[in-house]
């Protein structure tokens, strides 16, 4: 019998061990620092200087009070570090030399919505602060409906944050024949961040947009996807082969891979937040040799001039434009911390017979980190006569996913002289 009992109360307390079991939170995929510091999958390493900060991200499902640890190291020598959240500071001295849990006090959050801790200096008097792998909390309710990235998850996209979508409606009468696709963007003012893609004009062969590369590089990118499906442009047999048939004078056309496979060009341009960028794709099937020659052609809208991107011919394809979208992406992981924001509007078709018609409705859609429980910082709708997408940056206005919205109609439609668009 006593041995009975003892099972028993092992039991009891294994299973009270399991609910009370700490979240754990990966700095590899949740924390971002400013200064000489880096996050790694590891977590935060070469915390040398006190003028870096690490901030570490995670999302409640409600109000609730939580204990704070961290599990770390300190390389060398003793180290005081200050931990804040909000208004409350902690300050923990710290002098462990292998990998221990350090307990650093319990919080209050008082409404739903994401928390930022972070992680200064004070003095040291070894070569490093700390080196941390991972932020413990601890009394969580509704520990499952926590957000963040998951160990064992990849960390790089968890750190690029979550994409999302428009699926543009297209008049049931003109489905098996959209020519030209003509959708504009406006990026807001602060809203231009390094490593967006901020995507016009996508379709079931390719995308055409314009993104963020550096302080000083920003590209108009136009890509057609290979039918051969590899990450490998170099395996792609030249039957299947997208082969760039013309390209503006100023304009890049090379190869991609990692993402699928095909025929890439880009153009250098200096884009601005706070203007009105018009991108404009036409689809020319040709069914006897099962060829389609995909063009795209970009617009300052105040400018008035039409440029010329690349055209390409895409094999065992001889259909017009189907699936029509645009997306907001982030290829930066250091930047998935900040927001990014772009309006969507004026999208219009041109059938084979060159009539314009008008789109206004589009269901909005995120990709595999929206989806998942990672990441809930991304949004999309409709905002009078545009729509929007945003993500990134852990804002707390969540849009659910899978919504259809409608934007205002009736505005003119494009006028073009399609005969004069530019071919060099």
């Amino acid at each position: 019998m006593k041995k009975l009992l003892f099972l028993f109360a092992c039991l009891v307390s294994s299973v009270a061990f399991a609910a009370d079991e700490p979240i754990v939170i990966p700095l590899g995929g949740n924390a971002w620092v400013n200064g000489s510091a880096l996050i790694t999958d590891d977590g935060l390493m070469q915390w040398t200087s006190s003028k870096s900060t690490a901030d570490i991200y995670f999302r409640v499902p409600s109000a609730q009070q939580l204990g704070l640890a961290l599990r770390l190291r300190v390389p060398s020598g003793k180290s005081r570090i200050s931990i804040t959240v909000g208004k409350t500071v902690f300050t923990k001295d710290i002098s462990n030399t292998e990998f221990d849990t350090i307990a650093i006090g319990n919080i209050t959050v008082a409404d739903a919505g994401h928390v930022k801790v972070s992680l200064k200096g004070i003095s040291r008097t070894g070569l490093a602060y700390a080196q941390v792998s991972d932020l413990l909390l601890t009394g969580a309710k509704d520990a499952k409906q926590f957000t963040y990235v998951r160990v064992g998850s990849s960390y790089h996209f968890g750190r690029r944050g979550p994409s999302v979508h428009l699926r543009y409606d297209v008049p049931s009468d003109i489905k098996k024949q959209v020519k030209w696709f003509y959708n504009e963007i406006s990026v807001p003012e602060k809203m231009d961040v390094i490593g967006s893609y901020f995507m016009a004009d996508g379709f079931s062969g390719g995308y055409f947009g314009m993104q963020v590369n550096s302080p000083t590089e920003r590209r108009i990118l136009f890509s057609v996807w290979s039918p051969f499906n590899t990450d490998d442009p170099k395996s792609i047999p030249d039957s299947l082969k997208v082969k760039l048939l013309k390209k503006g004078a100023t304009v890049h056309g090379g190869e991609f891979g990692d993402e699928g496979s095909g025929g890439q060009s880009y153009m250098l341009y200096p884009w601005q937040a706070g203007k009105t960028y018009a991108f404009l794709l036409r689809a020319e099937p040709d069914k006897a040799t099962k060829h389609t020659t995909f063009t795209a052609w970009f617009k300052d809208v105040a400018a008035g001039k039409w440029l010329l991107v690349a055209s390409f011919s895409r094999p065992q394809t001889d259909t017009y434009l189907t699936s029509l979208y645009s997306f907001l992406e982030n290829f930066e992981p250091d930047s998935g911390n900040q927001v990014r924001l772009a309006n969507f509007k004026n999208q219009w078709l041109g059938d084979s017979s060159n009539n314009w018609h008008e789109s206004t409705g589009a269901l909005y859609t995120g990709d595999a980190t929206a989806k998942t429980n990672y990441r809930k910082d991304y949004a999309g709708g409709s905002n009078g006569n545009m729509f929007f997408l945003k993500n990134g940056g852990f804002f707390n206005e969540l849009v659910p996913l899978s919504t259809n919205f409608k934007r205002t109609g009736g505005g003119p439609a494009p006028v073009i002289d399609l005969d004069a668009l530019p071919m060099e």
